[in-house]
């Protein structure tokens, strides 16, 4: 039911009259000084075709000039902004909010229900100590919204309309035109075709559809199927400390234990139970600031699936890389009193390099009252093919019996006089 503001004056008591319209960020734009055009009843809303006071501006330079599209009615009814028909806390269409939160739209369709309808919602309106919007949204956010919701104005929604002279190839006007000398979108895209009515009554919504199929596409933290697992990896903590997690993750469940890995950054937090810890999940997963960090949020794994031990015969054996050396040779000659399991030496005799004949002659003897044992020479030390030699002369016809000295320590007439008594003793 059209009614024209010169024509019909049918119901002109309920036509609008507003001092300030209601308008997001985006919209308003970014100059705090803006100034506007009020034209009192100057155009029919394009929901409730009611008469309404139209406010038109410039949100900036080298932007469009906006108006508003729709009376604070149909704004208040839905929370939406007058021109853009975006929700004004999360900046989505209402096609997304409604089917995140699960809400139904019943508002009528047609022109007498839709009157009827609207004049009621004027006077609860009325009634209400402020604009609150009808049936608002009680408890806390929701996941999906939070994830999709525009955080900061987008004025890029604001530029000039595409030249059709440019397109054409007859704009003269150059960098003087007010409209953009750009390639016009494919008219094929479904972005290309938008109805401001679909958008209000959250219907084949074609910018609705595509946040709807980003969400879908969005990376999702699905619980293990171990059950035994209740331990969240936290990363990306930068300056956070052990009270910090602590302070944000009790709320969704009893911690047994936090553990702090500084030099790589990141946590685990256990919980005591599974279902702690899957709330924890699903609250905190990839929408998760502290300190002004975004935090990662992955499950721990499992404690007990660990691999397999030495001592089980049913372990996988695999092949050694070729190109690296052996093994080292067992403990044989346990020179140092070393314990079973420690560090193997080689079977083999000390390396020449640390075999150094010593510089000097060992010191004489000092005068005894006795006339001690005559000790054998000192013997320096020989190479593997002298020793040999030596060790089978000795095992022929060698007196002394005694081993070949390795070591200035080990020379018997260094020992002092305890030694020299015990040979006399002998």
């Amino acid at each position: 039911m059209a009614m024209s503001k010169t024509t019909n004056t049918y119901n002109r008591q309920n036509w609008e009259d507003a001092d300030f319209p209601i308008l997001c960020q985006t919209c308003l734009g970014d100059n705090p000084y803006i100034r506007m055009t009020k034209e009192k009843y100057g155009k029919e809303c394009k929901i409730c075709a009611r008469p309404f006071t139209v406010f038109r501006w410039c949100p900036g330079a080298r932007m469009r000039f906006k108006k508003t599209e729709i009376c604070q009615t149909c704004s208040k009814l839905k929370n939406v902004c007058q021109t853009c028909l975006l929700d004004l806390e999360y900046g989505l269409p209402i096609q997304v909010r409604d089917s995140a939160l699960k809400m139904r739209d019943d508002l009528p369709k047609s022109d007498v229900n839709k009157e009827y309808y609207i004049q009621n919602m004027e006077r609860e309106l009325a009634r209400a100590e402020s604009g609150a919007v009808i049936g608002t949204r009680t408890g806390e956010p929701n996941d999906l919204l939070m994830r999709l919701a525009r955080t900061a104005p987008y004025y890029k929604r604001n530029r000039p309309h595409v030249c059709s002279f440019w397109v054409k190839g007859e704009c003269r006007r150059g960098e003087e035109c007010p409209y953009r000398h750009e390639k016009p979108t494919d008219p094929d895209d479904p972005l290309a075709d938008q109805n401001i009515k679909d958008r209000y009554y959250g219907i084949n919504d074609p910018v609705a559809d595509k946040l709807l199929k980003r969400a879908a596409a969005m990376p999702a933290l699905p619980p293990p199927e171990d059950k035994t697992i209740t331990t969240l990896y936290i990363g990306n903590l930068g300056t956070l400390n052990e009270q910090d997690i602590r302070d944000h993750f009790y709320q969704y469940g009893e911690i047994r234990s936090i553990s702090l890995v500084p030099k790589q950054q990141c946590a685990f937090v256990q919980y005591t139970t599974r279902s702690a810890a899957e709330n924890a999940a699903e609250k905190t997963f990839n929408k998760l600031i502290l300190g002004g960090r975004r935090l990662t949020i992955k499950w721990g794994r499992s404690q007990g699936r660990q691999g397999p031990t030495i001592g089980n015969p049913t372990a996988e054996l695999f092949e050694p890389v070729p190109g690296l050396p052996g093994t080292l040779p067992e403990l044989s000659n346990n020179f140092f009193n070393l314990e079973p399991g420690h560090i193997p030496l080689p079977n083999m005799p000390p390396p020449s390099s640390l075999m150094v004949p010593p510089m000097f002659a060992p010191p004489p003897m000092p005068p005894f009252f006795f006339t001690p044992t005559q000790a054998s020479p000192f013997v320096p030390p020989v190479s593997s093919s002298l020793s040999t030699a030596s060790s089978s002369t000795a095992s022929n016809g060698d007196v002394s019996g005694k081993p070949t000295v390795h070591y200035p320590s080990q020379d018997p007439s260094r020992l002092g006089a305890t030694q020299l008594l015990a040979d006399r003793q002998e």
